[in-house]
């Protein structure tokens, strides 16, 4: 499933409070969404020579991006600024009945995907997209030299647009927080209503990954990195489509 984060301005950012009222991950009740007609189509632009390296941080892997220029940028949704593409990382569960952060009416996906975008006019803040493992269709070669933590490997070309579903139009959004440490409540998440698919061979591929354990020092699988989910308090979550009217018969 395909899933965006936002930031704002560096004013707006409140303190990182893990028991704040804008936590994430959430609950994606589709009867619930609201409909806001002024949500606009997102707009993507992708340069793969500016892909640079794969990182396994012993959380995630990360695939990370020169974002010095407008190479990859994001516009459009929600947003009012331009963002440019930093990393994109992957949470997955121990087997396919779990993995993803975010839900659509409690239905659990095996992973989702989170690229990092950093707004162009701040020094801080950022915007992530989430989306499934389809990335595993070209990475499948390569993944046996970033198995073992903090292994760094030279990848220098690879267009992420292949990560988007063929509607990028149709999505939620709602204001939410990172979903790791510091938790800080400075994002907006946009969750496309279509997924991706992914082989059983490729989520095999990401549970083989390996890390070390603080406690026991000794390596482990590297599964079930996902947060567990927040209230939503209150927050509305806005739709750009209106799903009853679009599947009538």
């Amino acid at each position: 499933r395909v899933v965006h984060r936002v930031g704002f301005s560096k004013a707006d950012l409140p303190l990182a409070v893990p028991g704040g009222d804008r936590q994430s991950p959430v609950d994606i009740a589709v009867k619930k969404s609201v409909f806001d007609a002024e949500l606009k189509p997102l707009v993507t632009s992708y340069d793969p020579h500016t892909c640079q390296q794969i990182w396994n941080n012993g959380y995630s892997f990360l695939v990370e991006y020169d974002d010095t220029k407008d190479k990859n940028t994001l516009t459009g949704g929600p947003l009012q600024d331009q963002f440019r593409l930093c990393q994109f990382h992957f949470h997955w569960g121990e087997t396919n009945e779990w993995g993803s952060e975010h839900t659509v009416d409690r239905r659990l996906f095996p992973a989702e995907s989170n690229p990092h975008w950093e707004q162009v006019r701040l020094t801080t803040g950022y915007a992530d997209q989430t989306h499934s493992l389809h990335l595993l269709v070209l990475m499948c070669g390569n993944t046996g030299v970033f198995v073992l933590q903090d292994s760094i490997v030279e990848f220098n070309r690879f267009d992420p647009s292949c990560l988007l579903p063929g509607n990028i139009n149709d999505y939620w959004t709602y204001h939410g927080s990172l979903t790791t440490p510091p938790l800080t409540e400075s994002v907006t998440w946009i969750i496309m209503k279509q997924h991706i698919e992914v082989s059983h061979d490729q989520l095999a591929v990401f549970r083989s990954l390996l890390f070390t354990s603080a406690e026991e020092e000794v390596q482990k699988s590297m599964v079930n990195n996902f947060r567990v989910q927040q209230p939503l308090r209150g927050r509305a979550i806005r739709s750009s489509f209106t799903p009853f009217l679009q599947e009538a018969p």
